[in-house]
């Protein structure tokens, strides 16, 4: 490999911004924070709004939408205007 042609791929701490939730991975994005982990040594530190421990879809937290209930009220609107659905 040529020299100086790459990024700098290193141990990060990927931290969620809305609960809090760390943990520790390899990035190549730069970043001026750090932070201390679970193994005494410092990390480059990347804040992100989102990860598996707070999106919706993976904590269950989504909405379930109501499908039954929105055909049903289609049906008997267009019932009472003599269109057959």
């Amino acid at each position: 490999m040529k020299k100086d042609i790459h990024p700098n791929y290193r141990p990060v701490v990927i931290k969620d911004a809305s609960n809090g939730w760390a943990f520790l991975t390899r990035s190549t994005v730069a970043t001026n924070e750090t932070t201390k982990w679970e193994d005494g040594k410092e990390y480059p530190m990347i804040i992100v709004e989102t990860t598996s421990a707070s999106h919706p879809f993976f904590t269950g937290k989504h909405k379930v939408v109501d499908t039954a209930g929105r055909i049903e009220k289609f049906k008997r609107k267009y019932e009472k205007a003599g269109v057959k659905a």
